[in-house]
């Protein structure tokens, strides 16, 4: 059975999409290959003397080398060479879509009010103009890839990033230009209504970085934990549930046992009072 989207995508492009054979070597052959040379060319390691890439973008450039390379040597079962027979196959190829399968694009993700999106619990900017817009997120590598339809009308990549983590976003100052100094926001700020609310975000800072995150890392039962937050500043104290909300905060832990794990380690790792007094 033939998943719907890659179905979809056979239409878009004018192709036929046929599914490998389980235990097939001849419908899968060539998937098997190019992992079989991939690691005995490309992957670095101590039997071809390789150095590591610096980024994933080399690794790209050396396939393509690796590529111009082999296409030119005639090939062992059609006497051909691979290039020639590529000119010809070329005369019988059809003309693309003007625009890709939107599936191809990546995840679609609506640019926020300040100029940012959200992708796996991590906000990224985005150029002026795209406020309110409908963009498409891929990672590519190790970079997050931002495409949108321009003014022009057409589809481009407006921007990449590096990947992140939750509570580190990737905020870059030139997507803010009417902003003091080139500055952006990089916090939505806190507005507490009611007492519940007030008395997490006056716990310290952390609390309000781990409120800040957790909205965006689609944390759920947010009140109770935070209620429980209070009640654990008022038996040990605002000091510790702080740093264990900060450090939930940066390391993306918002599940219900979250908190009270970090505060039992930070108590495993902090001397007592006794070793303190001893020495």
């Amino acid at each position: 059975m033939r998943h719907p989207q890659m179905v979809a995508a056979g239409r878009h492009y004018g192709c036929q999409v046929v599914s490998c054979v389980p235990y097939d070597p001849e419908s899968k052959g060539g998937a098997e290959a190019t992992v079989r040379i991939a690691k005995a060319d490309l992957v670095p390691t101590d039997a071809i003397l390789l150095p590591a890439y610096d980024s994933f973008a080399d690794l790209a450039d050396a396939c393509l080398t690796w590529c111009d390379a082999v296409n030119i040597r005639r090939h062992r079962a059609t006497g051909q060479i691979p290039a020639d027979r590529l000119d010809i196959e070329r005369t019988t190829l059809h003309v693309l879509p003007a625009e890709p399968l939107a599936l191809a694009l990546g995840e679609q993700r609506l640019v926020g009010s300040d100029r940012t999106i959200s992708f796996q619990a991590v906000r990224y900017s985005t150029p002026p103009g795209y406020t309110g817009a409908r963009v498409w997120c891929q990672v590519v590598g190790e970079e997050l890839s931002i495409t949108a339809r321009t003014h022009s009308g057409d589809l481009s990549e407006i921007w990449r990033h590096q990947l992140s983590t939750p509570g580190v976003p990737q905020i870059i100052d030139a997507h803010y230009p009417d902003h003091p100094d080139g500055r952006s926001v990089h916090q939505p700020r806190l507005r507490p209504r009611s007492e519940a609310e007030i008395a997490f975000v006056g716990i310290g800072p952390g609390a309000g970085r781990w409120l800040k995150e957790a909205g965006p890392a689609c944390a759920v039962r947010i009140r109770a934990k935070m209620a429980r937050a209070v009640e654990l500043a008022t038996v040990i104290g605002s000091d510790q549930v702080d740093r264990a909300l900060g450090l939930a905060a940066t390391a993306g832990r918002f599940a219900d046992d979250d908190l009270v794990s970090i505060l039992e380690h930070l108590a495993a790792s902090e001397p007592t009072e006794e070793v303190v007094r001893a020495n």
